[in-house]
């Protein structure tokens, strides 16, 4: 299967051309740029240097989120796009899981997070097996402290995977001295292992699709908080 696969849930951008398992090309950076500038001329690229058409595609692969609101809506935007025009499956998967990818291999549990700001994160717990990451705790957005409290039961060790790991690098090491962490600038697999986890899927509905936020924006926050329900 030939699959675009497309990932701006953080500051991170990563576009992929896939034919079943292999990875025909990736584009990712790590910077704080707007994607929805670079998106597009990054998928033209890809396709440019692989001499692939648009009518080469058979689906897309897209994260859903949680994390950054603006760069998951466009994220999900071009993919459900791309999906609709090119009458394609288009594949969601957890934005989180995909983090999660870069810890593939570790014997243990692999906590992906996010900064979701005020002591708050994106964050959910996975297990590698079988080649596959495997979800042992849901996608959720809580507060830090709560959810290092809940790791403290675990009995396997943790590797925290995540670009925000410094911001929270003391709170985690004082609450779980036996941490993991990955290095500095490993935290992004690429989005081409999204490859792997759309294996065990079935493609989502494209028009009736909708990004993981896990939290209301928050305009929408406060015209609740204001109007009611």
């Amino acid at each position: 299967m030939r699959m675009l696969s497309i990932d701006t849930s953080t500051y991170c951008l990563s576009a992929a051309l896939t034919e079943d398992r292999e990875r025909i090309a990736e584009i990712t950076t790590n910077i704080k740029k707007n994607h929805s500038l670079r998106l597009q001329p990054a998928v033209r690229t890809l396709m440019e240097e692989t001499g692939w058409k648009m009518k080469d595609l058979e689906a897309v692969g897209v994260t859903a989120g949680p994390g950054s609101y603006t760069g998951v809506r466009i994220g999900v935007t071009s993919a459900k796009s791309y999906a609709w025009a090119l009458d394609i499956p288009l594949y969601a998967v957890s934005s989180l899981e995909l983090l999660s990818y870069s810890g593939r291999g570790f014997h243990g549990l692999v906590c992906p997070f996010l900064d979701a700001r005020r002591g708050r994160v994106f964050t959910g717990l996975y297990a590698y097996d079988d080649g596959h990451m495997q979800q042992v705790e849901e996608d959720r957005n809580t507060s830090m402290e709560d959810w290092l409290e809940r790791l403290q039961r675990e009995e396997k060790p943790i590797l925290f995977v995540s670009p925000d790991a410094d911001v929270f690098r003391s709170t985690i090491c004082g609450a779980l001295p036996e941490a993991f962490f990955t290095e500095r600038g490993d935290y992004h697999p690429g989005v081409s292992m999204i490859r792997y986890a759309v294996e065990r899927q079935e493609p989502v509905d494209t028009h009736a699709f909708v990004p993981n936020y896990t939290r209301l924006a928050e305009a929408e926050a406060k015209w609740r908080e204001q109007y009611g329900n």
